[in-house]
């Protein structure tokens, strides 16, 4: 499993056709700015949302905040048109739809050729098949662009004709199993959009709910839901102590050769080392995300 190379606690999903909106976002505290064509646009709306956010792409001015572009699906009769800008404009990532399966990853990688390389393929896992799928689809990154995947719980409990009660429950076994898919191909992974915007105890509820499943962060519809959720993907002071005193404690001289070792009454190994050392490089990462510019 990799670090990952920045902090994506916060993925904000701006409608590419508000202007003032996107504007805004390029100096909301945010980790991640979504200029978002699919669901946040009306029908009408879309050719000038693509054209609006292939122009914030290009303006640029997002300062440390990676910028991606969520996409109409290939079905749709905006998709293609949409990949086409999206890949000649050259975000850090391009946001795709309901994801069903490795060929669907490999048609959209095929419409994004023209890209530059930096720019990442991130999947939409939202459909009752791609539950069925993930491996796959996770394992499709070994060939393709694709490098995260975005949990849609909107779309997945209409398709399965699912409550949304606070717990989450009918979708548990399915954001776990994500995130198990995502780890063993190396993916970022992501949680889902919380719905209430105003109940921001329920934020914090799901939000602690995602990062103890081990989500990376969490993609969001309003800025008032960054701090929590900044603060909750964040590693905890805590953990990210006891991380650096098992570093120092498998660095000191007098314990070479040791494969366990007790650090603060935890059993510490050399598992939980690596793990140690990917805690510190995600903790500096966001003290300099956060770092006043």
């Amino acid at each position: 499993m990799q670090a990952p190379a920045r902090p994506r606690r916060s993925a904000l999903y701006m409608p590419a056709s508000n202007a003032r909106a996107v504007e805004k976002a390029r100096q909301l505290p945010c980790d991640v700015v979504i200029l978002d064509l699919e669901d946040a646009v009306a029908p009408e709306m879309k050719p000038e949302a693509r054209a609006a956010a292939v122009a914030a792409v290009k303006a640029g001015g997002f300062g440390r905040r990676e910028v991606a572009i969520r996409v109409n699906g290939l079905s749709t009769p905006w998709g293609a048109d949409d990949l086409a800008a999206a890949a000649e404009a050259g975000p850090e990532a391009i946001v795709v739809p309901k994801m069903n399966s490795a060929a669907d990853v490999a048609a959209y990688d095929a419409a994004l050729k023209g890209a530059p390389a930096k720019t990442m393929l991130w999947a939409m896992i939202e459909t009752c098949p791609a539950m069925f799928a993930l491996d796959g689809i996770g394992a499709a990154s070994r060939a393709t662009r694709l490098a995260a995947f975005v949990m849609g719980v909107n779309d997945l409990a209409k398709e399965m004709k699912a409550r949304q009660t606070p717990g989450r429950e009918a979708f548990l076994p399915f954001l776990s199993l994500s995130v198990a898919a995502a780890r063993a191909h190396g993916l970022v992974i992501l949680d889902g959009v919380h719905n209430e915007i105003d109940d921001l105890a329920a934020l914090e509820a799901v939000c602690r709910q995602g990062a103890d499943f081990g989500f990376d962060g969490k993609s969001l519809i309003h800025p008032t839901h960054l701090e929590i959720c900044n603060r909750t993907f964040a590693p905890p002071p805590e953990e990210v102590a006891w991380a650096g005193a098992v570093v120092a404690a498998f660095a000191n001289p007098e314990n070479e050769g040791k494969g366990a070792l007790r650090v603060g009454g935890r059993l510490a190994e050399h598992l939980h080392l690596a793990e140690a050392q990917r805690l510190l490089a995600l903790a500096a990462a966001v003290e300099a995300a956060d770092a006043p510019a």
